[in-house]
């Protein structure tokens, strides 16, 4: 029954007082343990149809003789009404005066059976059951949702008149309170309490706000007490848990405890604000002494007391098949946690894990009242085929990635061992495989071949691109390349040489062109007519020429 609110209180009996006798074990320090008038363990909630119910219709009918026939009553002062067969009266007079058939014939004594009839109050020859006789003393509670499954109950002990004690069962939030103050007083605060926690308690794990709604609890107990609900001086103590996925938040003050079965250890994750505790922690005495210490019962924290009273409040994580258990110390004060640990690693289900720690606590004394709730982190097998099916998605989703990945590796290796490309080496042309630059911090590139070619023949376009790297589509492309460079670089040069041939043979023709020029313009016969002439007989000097007269002087 998911969600729902199970509230177990105790509260006082209306019916007639018995006496109790007297635990000899029990502790003068022990503030719940007074004389009062008697008083059964109810519970607000429809009992688990397994346990003894404790909200079963009775009759206030005094006991009766066996052979005697009750006077008629008037039905019982607490609310419950006779059945309809018994709320009116007989009319034997029209029973006699009926026509009689064979079929209606019998051989018994029919007015005795008519003077039983007269009385409304009991058609029995035996005594009617009294409400002592009813199994009221525990409350039980059990339920399951997707992911928890719990048990609860409450047993008002074997010493004990009265059960002090509640427990809330709201799920995921599950508390137990234990109470303190004698009758009509720690009853009152533990319920006043669980109530307080089910109204104010987060709706997700957070142990701040569970810590908070317990502080509230505590500021509601002083208030009742205050304004006359229960006693004075009134308590108790407080131990919640809220689970969420894979967390628990809890929340505690006082000595009920929390613990937690985790692969079958039991590990205690609360801390007893007690005196006894204190001592433990001192190394004065041992958890078992602490068990049986006359001063057990003292506890240094509780709800009721100080206003300004604060709970310890953590969160931890938790798994499925992990059992926390909450309990009051009338489990934990007679059983140890060895045994707590056997019974609960050994027991199958929560609510057969609850029935068995309250039997031990019985079994082994029962001097106190006795609360266990028990709540295991499980899954009804759609969460463990969801969880299944997520896990499966993500090997896949992971395989996927890793083949892509592989697949990627390959295809990227084998495209850098087959890429070529050209670039520089000691200032000449040189064949690479592999990308220039690095990959994942490595050289993506080795030297395949290099070549004579130098850097400083080629055009300054042709070295920038080889600085970087110029793609080729194999080797032999690249060889072809560099072929070409080399012809290029060829063709340049003779280009040069013939320009420079040229130049040569341009500037040797002018020289002979004009020494040609020279010799010409002395042999040619000059001009009487010209001025520029020399006259004759007189050389360029202004000499006179040697002259031979061919007629003689």
């Amino acid at each position: 029954m998911p969600n729902e609110v199970v509230v177990s209180a105790a509260v006082p009996s209306a019916h007639t007082p018995h006496e109790v006798a007297p635990n000899p074990a029990a502790s003068s320090a022990e503030t719940s343990n007074i004389d009062t008038p008697s008083a059964v363990a109810t519970s607000v909630t429809v009992p688990s149809p397994a346990a003894p119910s404790a909200d079963a219709p009775t009759t206030d009918t005094p006991t009766a003789p066996a052979s005697s026939v009750p006077a008629p009553q008037e039905p019982a002062a607490t609310g419950h009404t006779l059945p309809n067969f018994l709320s009116h009266e007989l009319d034997t007079d029209a029973l006699a005066a009926k026509p009689t058939s064979p079929e209606d014939t019998a051989e018994i004594d029919v007015q005795t059976i008519e003077a039983l009839l007269d009385d409304p109050g009991s058609t029995q020859s035996f005594a009617p059951i009294t409400d002592e006789l009813i199994d009221t003393s525990s409350t039980y509670d059990a339920g399951t949702t997707t992911s928890l499954m719990w048990g609860a109950r409450s047993d008002v002990g074997c010493v004990r008149s009265h059960n002090e004690d509640s427990y809330l069962v709201q799920s995921p939030l599950f508390c137990v309170c234990d109470g303190m103050g004698g009758h009509a007083a720690g009853e009152v605060a533990s319920s006043i309490a669980v109530e307080t926690i089910a109204k104010t308690a987060p709706t997700t794990a957070d142990p701040a706000l569970l810590g908070a709604a317990v502080e509230a609890a505590n500021a509601a107990v002083i208030e009742a007490a205050q304004h006359g609900l229960g006693k004075p001086g009134m308590g108790c103590t407080a131990t919640a848990a809220f689970l969420e996925d894979d967390t628990v938040a809890i929340a505690h003050v006082g000595d009920s405890r929390a613990y937690l079965l985790h692969d079958g250890t039991l590990i205690r994750i609360t801390r007893d604000h007690s005196f006894v505790e204190e001592l433990v922690d001192a190394g004065e005495i041992t958890a078992d002494e602490a068990r049986v210490h006359p001063n057990r019962s003292v506890i240094t924290r509780a709800l009721g007391s100080d206003p300004s009273m604060y709970a310890d409040h953590f969160k931890i994580g938790i798994e499925v098949g992990d059992r926390l258990i909450l309990c009051s110390d009338g489990l934990s004060s007679m059983v140890s946690d060895g045994e707590i640990e056997r019974i609960a690693a050994k027991s199958s289900t929560a609510q057969i894990c609850t029935d068995n720690l309250v039997d031990a606590a019985l079994t082994a004394g029962g001097t106190d009242n006795v609360t266990v709730v028990v709540v295991d982190l499980v899954d009804d097998g759609a969460l463990r085929r969801e969880a299944e099916r997520r896990r499966k998605s993500i090997k896949t989703a992971l395989l996927c990635i890793g083949i892509a990945l592989a697949i990627g590796a390959v295809l990227t290796f084998t495209s850098i061992v087959n890429s070529i490309y050209l670039g520089t080496h000691n200032g000449t042309v040189a064949i690479f495989t592999g990308i220039p630059g690095t990959f994942l911090g490595f050289d993506a590139h080795w030297l395949h071949d290099t070549s004579t070619v130098s850097l400083n023949d080629l055009p300054d376009d042709t070295k920038r691109r080889l600085y970087e790297g110029i793609p080729q589509d194999s080797v032999d492309a690249a060889m072809e390349t560099i072929s070409k460079y080399r012809k290029q670089i060829s063709e340049e040069q003779a280009e040069k040489e013939r320009a420079a041939a040229s130049v040569r043979s341009s500037a040797g023709a002018g020289a002979h062109a004009e020494a040609g020029t020279s010799s010409e313009n002395a042999h040619t016969p000059s001009d009487p007519n010209d001025p520029n002439t020399p006259a004759s007989g007189y050389n360029q000097s202004s000499e006179p020429l040697s002259q031979t007269d061919g007629g003689g002087a």
